[in-house]
């Protein structure tokens, strides 16, 4: 065989490796969904401020049917007003947050909501715990908070505030009574608490998924590499 044909093959080879890699790629990107939150005003002490958020399905055979989000320090369950939610979906108060949901949406679509805080608290930041259900039962646990700019595997989602405005001040909290709780059993939403078999096993879990992507990827090099040394041989031993 001429040096022409082994390249090629060789080529072929580089073709295969390439697309077996970018396959690879799109199945870890949809593995690596997340949850993420946004604001209107993201400054501290802001009052009725709007935030949006916005959950990745991650299912490829259900849709998300309710989140349940535990509140950050300085915020009430009954500071927080729904404003704009999938068709038929509601919000009920929680004794640390609230839960969200309502039809289970089609699968593969992602849970965007937003809703209305009354204020701010005087935070650099704020996380949102939120666990994620599906239409099958699957939960997702998005409660990791990191700290000193460290890596999560699970992280909640995250609002960075700016300094608070010139004058503002904290307002007095509403008088209005307590929330209903919802009817779902307060240990649910209690999970959303971190703890350490939690984010031993999302850990665990994370790891298991990787190390099975990296696995895959070394075994398509080794094939390319296998098969352009035997070519060369090939054409070595036939010169």
């Amino acid at each position: 065989m001429n040096g022409s044909h082994i390249r090629l093959h060789l080529r072929r080879l580089a073709f295969v490796a390439v697309a077996s890699l970018a396959a690879l790629g799109v199945a870890a990107g949809t593995a690596a969904a997340h949850a993420e939150v946004t604001a209107s005003d993201p400054r501290a002490l802001a009052e009725n401020v709007t935030l949006s958020f916005t959950s990745e399905a991650e299912s490829d055979t259900a849709g998300i049917a309710e989140l349940r989000v535990v509140l950050p320090k300085g915020i009430a369950p009954d500071a927080v007003t729904l404003k704009d939610a999938p068709e038929e979906w509601k919000l009920t108060a929680t004794p640390d947050g609230y839960a969200i949901g309502g039809p289970a949406l089609a699968t593969g679509t992602d849970a965007e909501y937003s809703i209305t805080v009354r204020q701010l608290p005087d935070e650099k930041s704020l996380a949102f715990k939120t666990l994620e259900t599906y239409s099958d039962g699957t939960i997702s646990r998005w409660i990791e908070v990191p700290t000193s700019g460290e890596k999560v595997d699970n992280p909640a989602p995250l609002l960075e505030l700016k300094a608070a405005a010139p004058g503002a001040r904290l307002i007095a909290p509403s008088p209005t009574p307590s929330p209903t709780p919802s009817t779902v059993p307060s240990a649910q939403v209690l999970a959303a608490t971190p703890s350490a078999p939690v984010e031993a096993a999302s850990a665990e879990e994370a790891g298991s998924s990787t190390g099975t992507v990296v696995g895959v990827v070394a075994a398509v090099l080794l094939l390319v590499a296998a098969g352009a040394f035997w070519w060369m041989r090939r054409n070595s031993g036939g010169a």
